[in-house]
């Protein structure tokens, strides 16, 4: 994997600085790709693998096309290489791949559908948070854009329908869908607190997948309101310790970005009831309110030179943000720290050209409510103040 990717950073750095996406069939077809690796160093707690050893598996390797069938017909898709510690092991997958027809295209509105595997038009960053290059920093902030639950917040297999109307003060988007969500293992870890004798999937249909987004002509200012609602389903084996029973996630976040010549401010709030119904007497959670905000600068020293500051905090009931409730539910086996996050990060992005790009990143955590269950799964040996040292190197065409 590392000599693929030294091959890519050095054809990329021989590569013409204004590399266009390859074309075909008139410029109908278009393909792009992008490969990234990081190194991690932590002084505790695994993060992305055996961080405290120093750890390389974090790689994302990206390849996807689209084709402009007729004005108003696009077929677009995404494989994604992605291997991140123990939460995924780099198997090849289906990022996402849809149908977009546009009947009503002009000067003034837009009216389309999509049909496939969609991106959740959910905050600012999911739905482009797979490419490197469109990441306010090597990881997004974590008390809301969770790595640990990635694929249930990433996209759903439906349809969806969206509009876009251009004013004079600025333009509004809306975009409602339909259809059920990617639930995989590390859904089952986060929400379970492990991986029980059962199996954890979408019940039937998610409604209310949508956002609403408003932004001034030249995009100095975004304001946004989006939601996911979630139920799942676990159909729990005979000799599980867990009962047949459901999940429901209303998890919603307001966004606001304010962009200027040299730099941008980016901040954004959410909530996410949770109620887990009819689990047995073994599984202590029954309501609670997940909560995360975070408040994030980027100044650009140089048009290729950019600094980034961040501090986010996450919850795991924010009606017991200190976690002595929580930790008494599970008898004190999980420390109180483990459902909070308050993070730190600083980082710098060097774009050496536009088709090669270097970061650095330093985050201070206290608390461990961001981290992985699976990658994690002793909670006797967490460590509640560390730190995270982070390098990457990403290419694209």
């Amino acid at each position: 994997m590392r000599t693929r990717l030294s091959i890519a950073v050095l054809l990329a750095w021989m590569a013409p600085s204004t590399a266009p996406a390859l074309e075909f069939v008139e410029g109908k077809l278009q393909v792009h790709g992008f490969a990234s690796q990081a190194v991690l160093k932590s002084t505790d707690n695994d993060y992305y693998g055996n961080s405290p050893g120093t750890s390389f598996d974090f790689t994302e390797i990206g390849l996807n096309a689209s084709y402009q069938s007729t004005p108003s017909l696009l077929f677009s898709g995404q494989l994604l290489v992605r291997k991140a510690g123990g939460m995924y092991d780099g198997t090849p997958s289906l990022d996402y791949g849809l149908v977009d027809f546009t009947p009503i295209s002009d000067a003034e509105r837009r009216l389309g559908v999509r049909l496939g595997r969609i991106k959740n038009p959910f905050g600012l960053y999911n739905e482009t948070r797979d490419v490197p290059f469109t990441r306010p920093g090597i990881f997004l902030p974590q008390v809301i854009y969770y790595d640990k639950v990635r694929n249930l917040l990433l996209s759903y297999d439906g349809v969806m329908l969206y509009g876009d109307r251009y004013l004079d003060q600025g333009n509004l988007s809306l975009n409602l869908g339909v259809g059920q969500s990617v639930i995989d293992n590390n859904v089952e870890w986060a929400y379970l607190g492990g991986d029980f004798e059962g199996d954890l999937r979408a019940e039937g249909i998610n409604w209310g997948i949508g956002s609403l987004w408003f932004s001034t002509p030249a995009d100095e200012i975004k304001l946004g309101l989006s939601a996911i609602v979630t139920e799942m389903d676990f159909n729990a084996r005979p000799e599980s310790l867990l009962s047949p029973g459901t999940i429901d996630v209303f998890d919603w976040v307001a966004s606001f970005q304010y962009n200027a010549a040299d730099w941008t401010i980016s901040s954004e709030y959410s909530r996410a009831p949770t109620r887990w119904n009819d689990l047995g007497p073994y599984f202590p959670f029954k309501d609670q309110v997940m909560e995360g905000y975070y408040l994030q600068g980027a100044y650009r020293l140089r048009p290729n030179l950019e600094i980034m500051a961040r501090y986010e905090e996450g919850f795991a009931n924010r009606s017991d943000r200190n976690g002595w409730g929580s930790s008494d539910l599970t008898g004190g086996t999980t420390p109180r720290f483990d459902f909070f996050s308050k993070i730190w990060t600083l980082g710098l992005r060097w774009d050496i050209n536009p088709n090669l790009m270097f970061r650095l990143e330093f985050q201070r955590h206290d608390g461990t409510y961001a981290l992985s269950i699976r990658e994690n799964p002793d909670p006797s040996n967490l460590v509640r103040e560390w730190d995270v040292f982070g390098a990457s190197v990403s290419v694209r065409f």
